[in-house]
């Protein structure tokens, strides 16, 4: 598990109040900023974290190095009747790196997590501005992940990724883009890479999952992330691939169907002849054996008609030659 020392920024800019998400965008990173305190703890004893906000009347740390959760949802109480103005990431950015730069235990390493919920203003929106600055971080060994969220702030995510492909080292910078929905936005953060290696995950194995294409979590192979149900995973995809070849054998045999079927026709067509020639002699030879039977009933009558008229005349005759 990863030796790092983690400075969270949080967004407190009036954009914070809409409720796209429930009950509010302020509580859903309150919420998302518990649990990645409490996941980096958990990873390991020695890691710390602080909280600080870049709105309002300016960037301000509230919690440094910390490993009490107390402290952090104190932090949050306070932010929460702080909450207007616009948001200045660089301002922010340049404070908790110094901020990191005095912790105590210098083998931790060093992250930046950005809560981003309001668009981007000033030199924050500006890419070459924050393009020199990330790769000052770079320099300095400071990873920079983000958290881009709410209603069309995920989708202007361009300056960001930027950001984080001029800061990466190894691949230990993260954008993770969160549009409004059912999910939890704590939810999809632990199952982003930004957490993947406190959870004993490679972040490699995460594929893009939370990557700038925007639905975190949502990204999952089945809707399902592998590394919380593995077994789960598996048997979908299992079940999967045994559709597919299902349809697969179903397509060939109708595919073989489809060849074989003017075949048969033709076949069926040429019996249908056949068998109405063979119907066609047979009707004709009735038809000969019915004449033939007539004509032989014809001589048949004409025979009696001679024999009765000869018999008259012989009788005749005797009857002459008595007289």
């Amino acid at each position: 598990m990863p030796l790092e020392a983690t400075m969270m920024i949080i967004d407190n800019s009036e954009y914070m109040r809409n409720g796209d998400y429930i009950p509010s965008r302020f509580e859903a990173q309150s919420d998302a900023v518990k649990t990645i305190f409490q996941t980096k703890i958990d990873s390991n004893p020695e890691n710390t974290v602080g909280v600080m906000t870049m709105a309002n009347k300016g960037p301000e740390v509230l919690v440094t190095h910390s490993k009490d959760i107390g402290q952090i949802i104190k932090a949050l109480h306070v932010t929460s009747s702080k909450i207007g103005g616009s948001i200045d990431i660089p301002t922010a950015i340049n404070i908790a790196q110094l901020a990191l730069k005095h912790r105590e235990n210098k083998n931790l390493r060093q992250r930046i997590i950005v809560f981003v919920g309001s668009p981007l203003e000033g030199q924050g929106a500006d890419e070459r501005e924050m393009v020199k600055l990330a790769k000052r971080l770079k320099k300095n060994n400071v990873a920079v992940d983000f958290v881009a969220f709410g209603d069309g702030v995920e989708e202007e995510t361009s300056v960001l990724k930027a950001f984080v492909d001029n800061t990466a080292n190894s691949d230990n910078s993260h954008l993770v883009s969160v549009p409004p929905g059912t999910h939890l936005l704590s939810d999809v953060i632990i199952s982003s890479p930004i957490l993947s290696e406190d959870r004993g995950i490679p972040p490699e194995a995460m594929g893009d999952v939370g990557g700038a294409s925007g639905s975190g979590g949502a990204n999952f192979e089945f809707g399902v992330d592998p590394s919380l149900d593995p077994e789960l995973a598996l048997a979908l995809r299992m079940s999967m691939e045994e559709e597919q070849a299902r349809q697969a054998a179903e397509e060939q045999t109708r595919q073989s169907a489809t060849d074989a079927q003017p075949q048969t026709e033709s076949e069926g067509v040429d019996n249908d002849d056949e068998a109405m020639l063979a119907q066609a002699l047979a009707m004709s030879e009735r038809s000969d054996v019915d004449m033939g039977e007539e004509q032989d009933e014809d001589m048949d009558e004409e025979e009696a008609i001679a024999r009765a008229i000869q018999m008259s005349m012989k009788q005749e005759e005797k009857e002459q030659g008595g007289q």
